[in-house]
């Protein structure tokens, strides 16, 4: 019997909200991250678990400031030192965009780090490449679309048919692979990848159409003993209740907006060939609190303690990410105490205001043009506009009918 720890997405230098910590210099944000990263490095020296399974994304962009790489460097050499075997899996954030550049986590292979090993290709791991220890593991680190392409020789440039072969090359190299395994030990597929049926989160990174997605029965192969994900924020079991567990732990803190009524888990995993697998859920935490309210007015009468008995109370607000978003006729601009607001909000980590006011929807073009010269992409980017939708919001949505578009045509 084998006790795997498995966790994924860590994004320890999400530093998106919040101030630095003036005894440390990091971002508080970053702080709170490592703290979820110490509680599973605790958890896994002191359950004395015989393997760590890290499924990828280590960081929020591929090249991490030094700074975060120490402290991401620093957990991971405990778990060293402590003779605990590691694998850590290459995730998109981990990975350059350039053929030939060093992804995040290559460090640790470079300095040869005892006890850990960092899985940047597609391979088949048994006892020996994984300290001798009785298990199987089927490795498939994000695989991009261009690497791919150039290893494969794929000729296409459309990126439905690119990633329809993707899939298809993948699936025969996993199902090649367990044809291979020794049925006699436990299996082990671990991928960062997107799977079919999963239910994304609220995270930024994955949309829709331009993602490799993996089939459900690809990693709900009975021969299959357990499945180690990482990608999708969402933490879930694509298998539940049945084996293999098919499971994404999400990522170790919350990371905006999106994911604010998620729990955020790592999983401790028994195998053992011939028996069930069991895989109990850890919830981490307590979690930094992120708290939303939506107020639409529709009275010009005391407007400001209006808004404020709509509020949580002031000892929710502490310490918490708060977003107010108000929405108001433009005329009534100056109903709105805001100093009040904000004032009454003093104690929260973080407090976002968002202010729309509405007007009249009308998309304006210039006197030269016409609807009929505009294309497809352009109309859409007017309509955005003329909505007052987040500049985030639409480049996301662009690049998502950019793709839609591509495809269809």
């Amino acid at each position: 019997m084998l006790k795997l720890l498995h966790f994924a997405d860590a994004h320890i230098d999400m530093a998106n909200y919040g101030r630095h910590d003036p005894l440390t210099g990091l971002p508080v944000r970053v702080m709170d991250f490592l703290k979820s990263l110490d509680t599973i490095v605790d958890a896994a020296i002191s359950e004395k678990v015989d393997l760590v399974l890290f499924a990828g994304d280590a960081y929020k962009d591929r090249s991490p400031a030094p700074t975060f790489q120490r402290e991401w460097g620093r957990r991971i050499m405990r778990l060293s030192r402590a003779g605990i075997p590691t694998l850590l899996l290459v995730g998109n954030h981990d990975l350059s965009p350039a053929l030939g550049r060093a992804h995040a986590l290559e460090t640790f292979s470079t300095l040869e780090v005892p006890n850990v090993r960092v899985l940047d290709k597609p391979q088949f791991l048994r006892p020996a490449d994984l300290w001798g220890l009785p298990l199987q593991i089927l490795a498939l680190p994000w695989v991009s679309r261009s690497g791919m392409m150039a290893a494969q020789d794929l000729q296409t440039d459309a990126p439905a048919e690119v990633y329809t072969q993707l899939e298809e090359k993948l699936g025969s190299l996993v199902s090649l692979w367990l044809e291979k395994a020794d049925p006699a030990l436990p299996t082990v597929l671990t991928a960062h990848a997107s799977v079919q049926g999963a239910k994304f989160g609220g995270e930024r990174n994955v949309l829709l159409g331009a993602d490799l997605v993996l089939s459900g029965s690809l990693v709900r192969d009975p021969r299959l003993d357990y499945v180690a994900l990482g990608h999708i924020h969402k933490p879930q079991d694509l298998n539940e209740g049945a084996q293999p567990p098919v499971i994404y732990p999400g990522s170790i803190e919350r990371v905006d907006f999106g994911e604010i009524a998620e729990d955020k888990f790592y999983i401790l995993v028994t195998v053992e060939k011939g028996e069930p697998t069991q895989a109990e859920w850890r919830k981490l935490g307590p979690l930094r609190p992120f708290l939303d309210r939506y107020i639409k007015l529709d009275t010009r009468e005391n407007v400001t303690k209006y808004i404020l008995s709509a509020l949580p109370k002031p000892q929710k607000l502490k310490d918490a990410i708060f977003r107010l978003i108000l929405e108001y006729p433009r005329d009534w601009e100056a109903l709105i105490d805001e100093a009040t607001l904000r004032d009454y909000c003093k104690e929260c980590f973080e407090f976002h205001f968002i202010k729309r006011p509405q007007v009249e929807i009308r998309a304006r073009l210039a006197d030269n043009q016409n609807i009929g010269s505009l294309t497809p992409l352009e109309l859409l980017d007017l309509y955005w506009k003329s909505t007052h939708t987040e500049p985030i919001d639409t480049e996301a949505l662009q690049k998502l009918a950019q793709e839609i578009l591509s495809v269809s045509g």
